[in-house]
């Protein structure tokens, strides 16, 4: 019998909200905490997704060097999809899926490869500067969120422990 707080079927799969917690562990020092060790990753795979997002950043700063649109343009839009961080005013659920939206290298390539193909210099830029975003963002650690609020993400927990 399904879990009377589970969506149905596929809306289960594809749903924002975290599955349930029942008998798993928390995070060791985190006592009253709702995020589990498993729901991260650690250790060296965590080590490797930082440094693919450092890879990432190399590649795109050196492309963009080649590219020359301007550091200035750079520089204004670098931070550009933190503004998906208002999302958290509406709430943990809305405030993840926006971020979430703007921190997936699906769109920042999708605009790339646009630029390429329909020869259009500010989607090149444009693509460039969110992927160099979303790598530094990686390599910092700031991974993708869960629903559940914003220190918690696909890299492990961020912010500061929960004193109690």
């Amino acid at each position: 019998m399904a879990e009377l707080d589970s969506p149905p079927g596929f809306a289960h799969f594809v749903s924002l909200r975290r599955p349930s917690l029942r008998g798993q562990h928390l995070w060791a020092g985190e006592a009253g905490s709702t995020e589990s060790r498993d729901q991260a990753v650690a250790g060296g795979v965590r080590l490797l997704l930082r440094a693919e997002g450092v890879v990432v950043l190399a590649a795109a700063l050196a492309a963009y060097a080649q590219f020359g649109a301007g550091w200035g343009v750079f520089a204004l839009w670098l931070l550009a999809p933190d503004l998906a961080l208002l999302g958290y005013l509406a709430g943990a659920r809305v405030g993840a899926a926006l971020y979430n939206a703007a921190h997936s290298y699906a769109g920042a390539v999708a605009l790339l490869v646009l630029g390429v193909l329909a020869a259009m210099p500010w989607a090149v830029a444009g693509g460039l500067i969110w992927c160099a975003h979303i790598g530094l963002d990686r390599a910092l650690g700031y991974g993708l969120k869960y629903g559940t609020g914003f220190g918690a993400t696909h890299l492990g927990r961020i912010g500061r422990a929960d004193p109690w």
